[in-house]
């Protein structure tokens, strides 16, 4: 029984004293931007349509949002400016400040009432079809890692017989259902893509011995955490593709988050110490961190 009392008193004084990037499976929040979501049906689209602020996109683009907020797993960034973003960054398109951009878009929306009459009785039934498109975008590489689409359904349905019951008028609620309906199906895809990839990060500047990196507290990191430093590797062109191909990164050293400061997810950075081999401080952005 001694014996027993001594080894879970060493475990307990092993699970305080770890640092905190080894406990658990604590994952690093991805920064996700929502840009564009377009309707791109004829619903409700009439001579005085404005396209900036059509309803039904921003039931979509709010819909979305709460969705991914609710997983706890992304810091969001909306980017309605996405387009004046993007050419601003030019070919580097980390300024966005996120690690991933969705786009979205509408593509199918249909609205229907069906009712049946019987001597005794009548029903009513209101029905809506939305069909949602999805593309994820990383921005370190620019590529499309993941694009679907999906279909909602929602209805409801009233009855009166003999005069006696409920009466159904126009449930704007419907639209709703079933663009969630539809956003419901794509969301889990769009997680599980995001969070396969490693959590990456880079290396700003080095001052005075300290590596600044970008991110912090709101992304989860914590003094203590440890990640691993790359090298990036050779670009090379796919003659079947002609794409430039980026090899994979050789492993240079690695950084300790010491403290972080930042009043926003996109300002926020962590003083880091680094130990392996020496950087060609000169050329920062040949290098890169990741946590796998």
């Amino acid at each position: 029984m001694k014996s027993f009392k001594k080894l879970l008193s060493v475990l307990l004084v092993l699970i305080v004293t770890l640092p905190m990037g080894a406990q658990g499976d604590r994952t690093i929040k991805r920064k996700v931007a929502i840009g564009r979501f377009s309707n791109e049906t004829q619903y409700a689209k009439g001579m005085f349509y404005d396209k900036e602020n059509d309803p039904m996109r921003k039931q979509a683009l709010d819909i979305l949002s709460s969705k991914l907020a609710a997983s706890e797993k992304f810091i969001l960034l909306e980017r309605e400016d996405l387009d004046i973003l993007v050419n601003e960054a030019g070919t580097d398109m980390n300024k966005i400040g996120a690690d991933y951009i969705i786009l979205g878009s509408i593509t199918e929306f249909g609205r229907k009432t069906e009712g049946e009459q019987k001597i005794f009785s009548s029903t009513k039934t209101q029905t809506v079809e939305a069909g949602v498109s999805i593309r994820l975008v990383e921005v370190s590489t620019g590529l499309i890692i993941y694009s679907d689409e999906a279909k909602g359904y929602a209805e409801t349905s009233s009855k009166k017989t003999m005069g006696i019951g409920g009466s159904a008028g126009y449930d704007a609620t419907l639209s709703d259902k079933a663009i969630s309906g539809a956003l419901s199906q794509l969301v889990e895809n769009i997680i599980n893509k995001c969070l396969d990839k490693p959590w990456k990060s880079y290396i700003l500047s080095v001052e005075d011995g300290s590596y600044i990196i970008s991110g912090g507290g709101s992304q989860g990191l914590v003094s203590g955490d440890k990640f691993t430093v790359y090298k990036k590797g050779k670009v090379v062109k796919n003659p079947q593709t002609g794409m430039d191909v980026e090899l994979p990164g050789t492993k240079t050293g690695e950084v300790t988050i010491l403290s972080s400061f930042g009043d926003t997810p996109e300002s926020e950075i962590s003083f880091c110490s680094y130990e392996g081999e020496a950087l060609d401080t000169e050329n920062l952005m040949n290098y890169y961190i990741m946590d796998k």
